[in-house]
């Protein structure tokens, strides 16, 4: 851990030695969701911080990479460095070219400012409704930035609780560029699958230009990760959830380990699960592959061939 920073009470550290997955990822698998945290004593974390998490390097993160037989990474901007987007910057660029990154952005970024990030490997940027994460989420700031990235191409990623779609999604609608959701809109996995939450959910997909991570089963999970049967068939209670969005959805699912997983408090994942969680939710090769090769690709490597 850096000097300079100590870690919140209680945090989980991400898991040092994750297993051997049974579930042979097909080459050119990309983690579209994960995260580096510092190191503090480089990169370091923001004063206006909620959290202060473990370290988690690049090379820690292409570590994990390279056990799960991943090919390529899409870093998101933690919310414990702020708009000081310099720890995922780095990571990227250490990368040789085998990761993209996901900014923070201010409402008064330059237009120069957003070119340098765009020639780093930066394709989007994140947009944090979670009240224990962030202090405000003013609409008409997010809607200047949303303009400002519009022209280059980028998307805007998502990240909320289910029941406050109601409240957000006519905003969202308004957006101008494509949109990524994190954890499916994180859903109560407690209720039906077909239930008017989730359901309100998958229409908002349907009527929007949507991309969906079916990410974080170790979040949304009411039961946690064993199988009653010990197999290795883990958070059974999330699995219809993203099945059925990657049968409605099979062009514009992603999949991704949120590594090293920030602020969980109930148990920390083997990333070696999360591998062996895909064959559950997508069920066919070919379903397999767009998932986690050809969606991706077309997203954040657009005519580039694995």
């Amino acid at each position: 851990m850096s000097a300079a920073f100590t870690k919140t009470p209680g945090w989980l550290d991400w898991y040092p030695n994750p297993s051997e997955p049974a579930f042979r990822l097909p080459d050119g698998t990309v983690d579209t969701h994960c995260h580096v945290f510092g190191p503090g004593d480089e990169f370091p974390y923001a004063p206006e911080r909620k959290y202060t998490p473990c370290d988690a390097s690049s090379d820690q993160l292409f570590a994990l990479r390279d056990h799960l037989g991943v090919s390529r990474n899409v870093i998101v901007q933690a919310t414990c460095h702020g708009a000081d987007n310099s720890a995922m910057l780095h990571a990227v660029q250490a990368s040789g070219g085998r990761a993209r990154g996901i900014a923070t952005v201010r409402p008064d970024a330059t237009d120069a400012e957003l070119r340098r990030l765009d020639a780093a490997g930066v394709r989007g940027v994140r947009f944090n409704f979670l009240k224990r994460l962030v202090n405000a989420a003013p609409t008409e700031a997010l809607r200047t930035v949303a303009e400002k990235i519009a022209p280059l191409g980028w998307h805007i990623v998502l990240y909320f609780e289910a029941a406050d779609l109601a409240d957000l999604e006519d905003f969202f609608s308004t957006l101008p560029t494509p949109l990524v959701v994190d954890h499916m809109g994180r859903p109560d996995v407690r209720e039906p699958v077909g239930g008017p939450q989730f359901t309100r959910f998958l229409r908002f997909v349907e009527r929007n230009d949507v991309w969906v991570k079916v990410t974080c089963p170790e979040r949304l999970t009411a039961t946690g990760p064993a199988a009653l049967d010990g197999e290795r068939h883990p958070y059974r209670d999330v699995v219809p959830f993203a099945r059925r969005m990657v049968e409605e959805f099979e062009d514009s699912v992603l999949w991704g380990t949120d590594w090293p997983h920030p602020n969980l408090v109930d148990h920390m994942p083997d990333d070696g699960l999360l591998v062996d969680y895909v064959p559950q939710v997508a069920l066919t090769p070919d379903q397999q592959h767009k998932l986690l090769v050809r969606n991706p690709m077309r997203l954040y490597w657009p005519g580039e061939t694995v």
